[in-house]
């Protein structure tokens, strides 16, 4: 055995050890008072591990990227055993039940539809011949951006990088449309459905109507996107007119076509989007597995999924994979990463659960309004991965007003006794906070770093991480986010 296995093996039992003493106190309740109570008797460092892994996944790309590269896997490995196996030793009436449950419910149905919609739109090809003009360039932004929301923000990002790269290869001054195109096409423009962004799905899981994201946040989508496109039309014509004389002559007169291949990946993507509509309104009834009820519209709609991807995979030419440089690495490194995020993230849900009586309550008394929801989740969805913010935040809001989670879909309705309007506003600045400040960074968004990289390869000067925020996210996207503010909360 290396000596680095040797001292990660070593470090890992010293810290189970210590948890493992640090939790037995919590071991002496009851089983009884475990499954009535267990956010109100964990401590507020067992979401240690919780916070670990998000520092993990935003500090090592950037401070140890080999490291990271070969061994991401492990780390979150690491994160997720430091958390369960005291939690199991602890809690050995509950836990086991509580890990199962997070995996199935929430973690197999996450996986499962960020694969099918990878993998799809993976095999959609968009050619053609483009001028990058600031006309050209703002259309092809605003397509991006409403695909986003239907392919999700990944997929969008990967379909449109390439031919946005391509119409301004000849371009001096390009950085800009990439960080404009981080700010659409990665983050804002998946705000309306819950396919556009895993936040959004999550919430669909925990009992959020599908269409409800829609009505709710296409004002605030719109707003920020008119926003954004028109001061982008304005930076980008500024920049066009310093290019070379020659070179605004020649795109100017430039044939404009677009052309769409593998275009019956765009039917296996309505089977996808029908599917999800269809688990959230067909009631086919459920079973149990280990005391969890798993409803069969889930099933039906994770099985169409992964037969939806494999129909992908086998009708679409290789070459249409190709020209998008489609790999598994992407989803296979969300796929690892995720698995410690949901296990870590436990004690979380649970304290905030807990509202009051949980060891959160000092934090819950400061989050009373929609905005104090809108901006805590946004800041943290900027340097933390926007999902389990988004799920975090979401618990929060139950706790605090004593929501019990099968009541979502009639709290916010608009026709039962049991309507809230309260949550419904918290929910609504938790959506528009996490999905819309995951372009804070780099970091706040799965397709913010990967649309980086590719324009790297394209030769694009990209900025540093701060360069990025203090040039690009702060001046432009900080002033429409307070505008938000005023305006919607």
């Amino acid at each position: 055995m290396g000596f680095k296995r040797i001292i990660f093996c070593t470090l890992l039992l010293i810290s189970l050890l210590a948890a493992m003493i640090l939790c037995a106190p919590a071991a002496a309740a009851t089983a009884g008072e475990q499954k009535s109570h267990i956010g109100t008797i964990l401590p507020w460092w067992t979401s240690l591990p919780f916070l670990g892994i998000l520092l993990s996944i935003a500090l090592c790309p950037l401070l140890v990227p080999r490291f990271w590269h070969l061994h991401y896997g492990k780390v979150s490995a690491f994160w997720a055993l430091l958390f369960s196996i005291p939690f199991m030793y602890a809690f050995p009436e509950i836990a086991p039940h509580e890990v199962l449950y997070v995996l199935l419910i929430d973690y197999v149905p996450f996986i499962i539809l960020l694969w099918g919609l990878y993998t799809i739109a993976g095999g959609i090809v968009i050619t053609g011949r483009f001028s990058g003009t600031p006309l050209n360039n703002t259309g092809l932004l605003l397509m991006g951006t409403l695909l986003a929301s239907w392919v999700g923000t990944m997929g969008a990002s990967m379909v449109m990088i390439r031919p946005v790269l391509r119409a301004n290869k000849h371009r001096r001054f390009k950085v800009h449309i990439v960080c404009f195109f981080i700010f659409l096409i990665a983050n804002i423009g998946g705000s309306l459905t819950p396919l556009g962004d895993p936040p959004l799905f999550l919430g669909f899981l925990h009992g959020v109507p599908f269409f409800w994201v829609t009505t709710a946040i296409v004002p605030h989508m719109l707003f920020a996107t008119a926003i954004l496109l028109l001061i982008f039309f304005i930076v980008d014509t500024v920049y066009f007119r310093k290019e070379k004389e020659e070179e605004i002559e020649s795109e100017l007169h430039k044939t404009v076509f677009l052309k769409i291949e593998g275009r019956r990946n765009i039917i296996l993507l309505a089977g996808v989007i029908s599917m999800v509509v269809m688990s959230g309104y067909w009631k086919a009834g459920s079973f149990h597995i280990q005391g969890m009820e798993i409803q069969w519209q889930n099933v039906a709609r994770d099985a169409m999924i992964l037969l939806l991807g494999i129909v992908s995979l086998v009708i679409t030419p290789g070459r249409h994979r190709k020209a998008n440089d489609f790999g598994w690495f992407p989803i296979v490194e969300v796929a690892k990463l995720f698995v410690g995020i949901f296990v870590t993230i436990i004690p979380v849900l649970a304290i905030l659960k807990a509202g009051k009586d949980g060891a959160a309550s000092g934090f819950i008394a400061l989050v009373k309004e929609p905005y104090h929801y809108y901006w805590a989740s946004g800041v943290l969805s900027s340097f933390l991965d926007n999902a389990p913010t988004y799920l975090a935040f979401f618990n929060l809001a139950l706790g605090q007003l004593g929501i019990p989670a099968g009541m979502v879909p009639a709290a916010l309705s608009h026709n039962t006794t049991f309507t809230n309007a309260a949550f419904a506003g918290f929910l609504k600045g938790i959506s528009v906070g996490a999905v819309f400040m995951g372009a804070n960074t780099y970091i706040g968004n799965a397709p913010n770093f990967m649309v980086r990289s590719i324009a790297k390869e394209f030769g694009v000067p990209m900025p540093s991480f701060f360069g990025y925020m203090f040039k690009y996210s702060i001046p432009i996207l900080l002033p429409v986010f307070i505008i938000i503010t005023f305006v919607f909360f």
